[in-house]
């Protein structure tokens, strides 16, 4: 288990606007958004679902700088739903402690499958990451949707890094 500082804390009934504030915090840099605009009693299903499992990351003076969610409600399956630290800590090397401590619980009895899904809005470098703590790609898809920052679900300073292509 690679050394650091913070740790991992299982949040056993997360309210929605707990969940948000900590997925907005760790995701908004990267245009998370699918829990953000989710309704309350739609996220608190999944979120106090028995088969999902939500941890923050906390740092030493007690402050939630990351996120980790694994769901196990397919059998013999665990998908790291999300998975993130807060920007600043990019690059210091807490997503390998992160990412064995993932492991370390998706990978229980019963299980045959550890996955994790990534994108191309995601961190440049996530998909080497994946692939350097053992992942394998298996699939390609293509997703569309609005961008949240013209439909006023995010703030239009969001993601910097990602282009905005409006029609006007």
């Amino acid at each position: 288990m690679p050394d650091s500082r913070l740790r991992l804390v299982r949040w056993e009934t997360p309210t929605p606007s707990k969940y948000r504030a900590l997925f907005k915090r760790v995701g908004e840099r990267w245009m998370w958004f699918s829990r953000q605009i989710m309704p309350d009693d739609a996220l608190q299903a999944i979120i106090g679902d028995v088969g999902i499992e939500v941890y923050a990351v906390v740092d030493p003076a007690g402050i939630e700088i990351g996120m980790l969610e694994l769901d196990f409600r397919e059998s013999a399956t665990c998908e790291i739903s999300f998975f993130g630290l807060i920007p600043e800590l990019n690059g210091k090397g807490h997503g390998r402690w992160l990412m064995a401590q993932a492991q370390a619980r998706a990978w229980r009895s019963g299980i045959t499958r550890v996955w994790v899904h990534t994108c191309t809005l995601d961190h440049p470098s996530a998909l080497s990451f994946y692939r350097a703590q053992g992942f394998t790609a298996f699939r390609r898809e293509l997703e569309t949707f609005a961008d949240p920052r013209l439909t006023g679900h995010m703030p239009a300073d969001s993601a910097p890094q990602i282009p905005v292509l409006s029609r006007r």
